[in-house]
């Protein structure tokens, strides 16, 4: 029986994908759960598996065209078997029979391909075809000067030095990731009316948190206890008290999230990835410490799932390994927010206030809360702010107020 190959739907309120490539050439056999094709996401370009065993056939779009979500692109059929007629068509107007998909019919094909290539070979002299391996030159761009059209060294060289002077510089185009990348920013950084609210704060006590806690999350789980994790904690159960810095941006209107799921920002070969922490208010410290470390693990391998970056809500983008004082981060929408955390460093700052207050040092952190106009005004965000502060400052008092366990294992 054929299967059909969908888009499938990876984010809310998905109404189309853009196919990236066919993993699969049609005509192919496939196996249930390997890697068929690549779909575009507002966060990553993500593979999906094939949903069957089978072979490939049918296919009706191809790489670079956007298709909605839930239509058929392909179908996986049986030995002998074809899609269905009414879905059969490609775009080129080419019908699917069986003896199209064969196997036989297609080895033959490739067999007679292969014969007319070899039919009329590059006439080329050894030392020109080194020559243009060593130098990038393509031969067939080249006019040889040789007895009956051979390439020689001299015709390389020569395209060679044309080359270089036609084309002084080279422009990198990049991976899927970080195209998609610069094309997600930039229609966020001109679409969505940001703001931003700057807070510092003394970090003493979340350092002292991360030892405290720290010690026993790694002999329970085997994972090290950073700060990230603990804002993660920290910023999930903050948002309880402000919905409004959890809604998203819908289009015509303010959406609220049920969930409270932080995206994690992080850095990968060719760009960057935010992989989300589910329902993070109600998950304990340890296992936020270990979703992290897994997820980050399969972020730089390029083994995440459409599952590790779909309902983010908020995201926390922290710099402050790379010893980056502050920054201000783009947000990624829909979501209505985004909070920078700069590095911990200590700074001579006012201990204590009023006619007692006076210089001290302290390690501090600096945090910029980006914020989308449309669903979080200035007074809820300085609001926001000003309760994470709060819990930063007393990172241990803000686990026990939201109940037994969140800072546990």
């Amino acid at each position: 029986m054929a299967i059909s190959v969908v888009m499938p739907a990876l984010e809310m309120a998905q109404e189309t994908g853009k196919l990236i490539s066919w993993l699969k050439k049609e005509g192919e056999s496939v196996v249930k759960g390997e890697p068929l094709l690549e779909v575009e996401t507002d966060k990553a370009v993500m593979e999906i598996e094939a949903p069957a065993d089978g072979v490939l056939a049918g296919v009706k779009v191809q790489a670079g065209t956007e298709v909605p979500v839930g239509r058929t692109i392909a179908w996986i059929v049986g030995p002998g078997e074809v899609p269905p007629a009414d879905e059969a068509a490609i775009e080129s107007g080419r019908k699917i029979t069986a003896a199209a998909t064969s196997p036989a019919i297609q080895a033959a094909t490739a067999t007679s391909s292969a014969a007319q290539t070899a039919a009329s070979p590059v006439k080329i002299s050894p030392k020109a075809r080194r020559l243009a391996n060593e130098r990038g030159v393509n031969l067939a761009e080249v006019r040889g000067s040789g007895a009956g059209g051979e390439i020689l060294a001299s015709d390389i060289l020569a395209a060679a030095e044309s080359k270089a002077v036609a084309l002084p510089a080279t422009v990198d185009s990049g991976s899927s990731v970080s195209r998609l990348m610069a094309e997600r920013t930039t229609q966020s950084w001109t679409t969505v009316p940001h703001f931003f609210v700057i807070r510092e704060v003394d970090a003493t006590a979340l350092n002292e948190a991360r030892q405290k806690l720290g010690a026993e999350i790694e002999q329970s789980r085997g994972v090290k206890l950073t700060h990230t994790d603990l804002l993660v904690a920290l910023v999930a159960r903050v948002l309880r008290k402000h919905a409004r810095v959890n809604a998203s941006w819908a289009g015509e209107g303010v959406r609220s999230n049920a969930a409270i799921n932080i995206g994690l920002a992080m850095a990968v070969e060719d760009g960057v990835v935010a992989p989300v922490i589910h329902n993070a208010d109600k998950t304990a410290l340890a296992e936020i410490a270990a979703q992290r470390r897994d997820l980050a693990e399969r972020a730089r391998s390029g083994k995440l799932r459409p599952s590790d970056i779909a309902g983010g809500t908020f995201t926390i983008s922290n710099l402050g390994m790379f010893g980056v004082d502050a920054f201000t981060a783009i947000i990624i929408p829909p979501q209505a927010a985004i909070l920078a955390v700069g590095t911990i460093a200590d700074r001579v700052v006012p201990v204590g206030v009023g006619p007692h207050a006076h210089p001290g040092v302290r390690p501090m952190m600096t945090l910029t809360l980006s914020c989308d106009h449309r669903v979080v005004d200035g007074a809820r965000a300085a609001e926001f702010l000003r309760d994470l502060v709060e819990a930063i400052g007393n990172p241990q008092q803000c686990f026990h107020n939201f109940g037994a366990g969140d800072a546990g294992a």
